[in-house]
């Protein structure tokens, strides 16, 4: 492998961890707060893509200048959080929240389903593809190789930021501390005259939110079509049990590993592209069966 090719392989690598460590962050905070494995992450990602192409495409058609998409992108994630997510929680998930794991898995696999669903009747499914805004950026040139700084730089500054804004807001902040409070104990916290049900409720919106936000981010990017949900919560998944339920910063890590992982094969030995990413996490989990980041815990019988 050459320069030009490493170089290729590595910022490919890097764009792609971000985006997977956006909408991987959000489902692991959701579980690390409700302990509840939400299948339906991968649709509410769908979702914000399909929301943000066809909110940039009837500005664009406006005549409205393709910068902004920029806010456009913001706008879907909200709208996916509030309008798809806050119901989710409210309507249906808080009614299974002492129920066995494995009812819990079936409702939110029922709620992809559905929403899996809605996006055909809605779009259809014919793909969508929407790059004007990758122009607005312009192209960065590192030792001789030519790349898009939408990808190179603002994906992972994104990703960054959002790694230690929700970093700063668990820890420094009133909200993120009663967070954590009904995280460790719920009962405890409730006793104390904190409102679980809020927690919880604030808590799958801005999951939900960062999953739209990242199919926003994602649809300059790719074709946007029917399964792009189910490929992402795999990953995603895959990015979460590699780092250990519930850890945040280990989710940058593993997305880190798995995106350069799958991004090097891709060049080296094309046919193995999409095997290594569960490769990574198999080998990790024989070793360590908790993740990376996670520790053995005790478990109540």
């Amino acid at each position: 492998m050459n320069l030009t090719l490493f170089l290729l392989a590595l910022f490919d690598g890097v764009a792609y961890a971000a985006l997977v460590f956006i909408v991987a962050v959000g489902l692991t905070l959701i579980f690390g707060v409700m302990r509840i494995l939400n299948v339906a992450h991968g649709s509410l990602y769908a979702v914000g893509a399909y929301l943000t192409v066809s909110l940039t495409g009837w500005v664009l058609a406006m005549g409205a200048a393709p910068v902004l998409a920029f806010p456009l992108m913001l706008v879907s994630a909200v709208l996916v959080g509030v309008l798809v997510g806050g119901p989710i929680e409210w309507l249906l998930l808080r009614r299974i929240y002492n129920k066995p794991e494995v009812l819990q898995l079936l409702v939110t696999f029922a709620v992809f389903m559905i929403l899996e669903d809605v996006q055909r009747l809605v779009w259809g499914t014919q793909p969508y593809f929407q790059a004007a805004v990758l122009q607005e950026l312009g192209r960065v040139t590192v030792f001789g190789v030519t790349y898009m700084s939408y990808q190179l730089i603002l994906l992972p500054v994104i990703a960054l930021v959002l790694l230690f804004g929700l970093r700063f807001f668990l820890r420094h902040t009133v909200i993120g501390k009663l967070i954590l409070a009904t995280t460790e104990d719920r009962e405890a916290a409730q006793s104390i005259g904190i409102d679980a049900d809020k927690v919880f409720l604030l808590t799958f919106i801005v999951g939900a939110t960062l999953a739209g936000l990242g199919g926003a981010l994602a649809s300059p990017t790719t074709s946007i079509l029917p399964g792009m949900g189910a490929d992402m919560i795999v990953l995603s998944f895959a990015v979460v049990a590699t780092a250990g339920l519930g850890q945040i910063e280990g989710a940058a890590f593993t997305a880190l590993l798995i995106g350069l992982g799958r991004s090097f094969a891709v060049y080296v030995w094309p046919e193995t592209a999409v095997l290594v990413p569960y490769l990574i996490m198999l080998l990790v989990l024989l070793v360590r069966p908790e993740g990376l980041f996670g520790s053995p815990s005790a478990r109540k019988i």
